[in-house]
């Protein structure tokens, strides 16, 4: 058997804390979701003024992690190249999730919604640093 780490509540925490503290340094307001290895939600925050969308496109950014292994960006390189088969797959296509990497295996993922794709992303990968620099960079 393998043993995998998985992600607590107080994990959760500072990777939503982190990510929280980049968007107000930068002036947004975006939703936060986080789930864990399965896909399933362990955070959702709305901040004030983020669009109401938000907090329901932030946890499938999240999940699309998960199930592909890769940031959510992937899949919106693909439609923007060309590739429109992968709207049929079960994947938000949208810039913003990143997957959290700990010893080689997906534990979770954090997805952002709320301002621009880019914006979004960097928000997710200072949760996901956030997590990172306290398990020594793993």
């Amino acid at each position: 058997m393998k043993q995998i780490k998985a992600l607590t509540l107080d994990d959760v925490r500072q990777i939503a804390a982190a990510a929280e503290q980049e968007a107000i340094a930068c002036g947004w307001a975006v939703s936060i979701a986080v789930c864990d290895a399965g896909g399933h939600a362990l955070w959702l925050q709305r901040m004030d003024g983020a669009p109401l969308m938000s907090a329901q496109v932030a946890p499938e950014k999240a999940r699309t992690c998960v199930l592909s292994g890769k940031p959510s960006k992937a899949f919106e390189d693909m439609v923007n190249n060309g590739r429109f088969a992968a709207l049929a797959m079960p994947v938000v296509p949208l810039e913003g999730g990143e997957p959290i990497v700990v010893d080689g295996t997906i534990v979770g993922a954090v997805g952002v919604s709320g301002v621009k794709a880019g914006e979004d992303a960097q928000v997710a990968r200072a949760g996901v640093a956030a997590i990172l620099a306290r398990e020594g960079g793993a």
